[in-house]
């Protein structure tokens, strides 16, 4: 356990750091704390906190800085969030869910500018409206609309020639026997239903069933903006593989996935720290994320990552409020 003390000067480090980006030494860690300490009690206190792995030194330096655990301690029981007043819309307005994740995503950046990630709710997959339209040979557009007015767009290839006539009979029948159910539950009913129709209605209607359901796994799961933004960030640009590597993350997307769906399940803004645990691969960044919901049911997760060295005072307000205006913008878009 530490003494006040030593939380006062473990504080006072971590604070200076995240604002200055320098190793802090014992002259200014006194002066920061407001304590009349000696010099020698300074360092005695800084070698406790590096013996406990709280601090460490690096060697171009004779100051300190903190270290994964020096982090997340100071974020679990030091961190004062003040209520600053942020610049941030009164609401996120929008018709469609994508375009209010794609705003939320854009928001998180520029307000943290760090990166901004949003994990998209789950697209329904029932559909509201098909429509076919004939192209050239032998190609037919398949258009879906769900009910949250989603449009998705898929080419088909077609054994036989249809005429736009023969398509809107096939699409007149999917709409007035199937709109409002699962793409999963219209294939099922095909396979025993359609034996009243010519053969190759039919198969068109199946295969533009298996296009929707394609449609539907093609969505895109997260939505990145400001990757840019690291450039700037000195911590990260010392070190180009470092740099290389981060945009692989944001490229993959499943490993950002797997980060956000840690906190889906989880009440509020959480805090990651990289170098604590598998959850961050990379020891250098941090993720603040929080979930979002509709109706009261949590649906998604968004966040801000960046750097170990970020404020993470300021970073808990953009994301709590951030969560926030989508709950209440994909609550009203129902």
């Amino acid at each position: 356990m530490l003494d006040d003390r030593s939380k006062l000067l473990l504080k006072t480090l971590v604070e200076r750091y995240i604002a200055d980006g320098q190793p802090v030494g014992s002259r200014t860690l006194s002066r920061a704390a407001g304590l009349d300490l000696s010099p020698a009690t300074i360092r005695n206190v800084m070698s406790d906190l590096e013996e406990l792995g709280l601090i460490a030194s690096p060697h171009t330096s004779a100051g300190r800085i903190p270290t994964a655990r020096g982090y997340r301690l100071f974020v679990d029981t030091m961190l004062t969030v003040r209520r600053d007043q942020l610049a941030t819309p009164s609401s996120l307005v929008a018709d469609r869910p994508l375009q209010v994740i794609n705003q939320a995503a854009h928001m998180l950046s520029s307000l943290s500018q760090f990166v901004g990630v949003v994990m998209a709710p789950k697209r329904s997959s029932v559909f509201r409206h098909i429509e076919f339209l004939s192209l050239s040979d032998r190609r037919v557009l398949v258009i879906l609309v769900s009910p949250d007015g989603e449009v998705q767009n898929r080419v088909i290839h077609t054994q036989s020639d249809f005429t736009q006539t023969q398509l809107q009979e096939a699409a007149n029948f999917l709409n007035a026997h199937y709109a409002g159910l699962t793409i999963d539950a219209v294939r099922e009913r095909l396979k025993t239903e359609v034996d009243a129709l010519r053969g190759e209605i039919a198969a068109l209607m199946v295969k533009a069933v298996e296009a929707g359901s394609e449609a539907m796994a093609a969505q895109d799961d997260v939505v990145v903006s400001g990757e840019r933004n690291l450039l700037s960030v000195s911590d990260f640009t010392h070190d180009m593989g470092h740099l290389r590597k981060m945009f692989d993350l944001f490229e993959q997307k499943t490993q950002l996935m797997r980060l956000l769906e840690v906190s889906h399940q989880a009440e509020g803004v959480r805090i990651f720290i990289g170098g604590e645990s598998q959850v961050v691969p990379y020891e250098e960044l941090s993720v603040v994320s929080a979930p979002y919901e509709v109706d009261g049911q949590v649906v998604g997760t968004l966040g801000v990552i960046g750097p170990q060295r970020m404020p993470y005072d300021r970073m808990i307000q953009i994301v709590d409020i951030t969560a926030k205006l989508v709950s209440n913008a994909l609550s009203q878009n129902k």
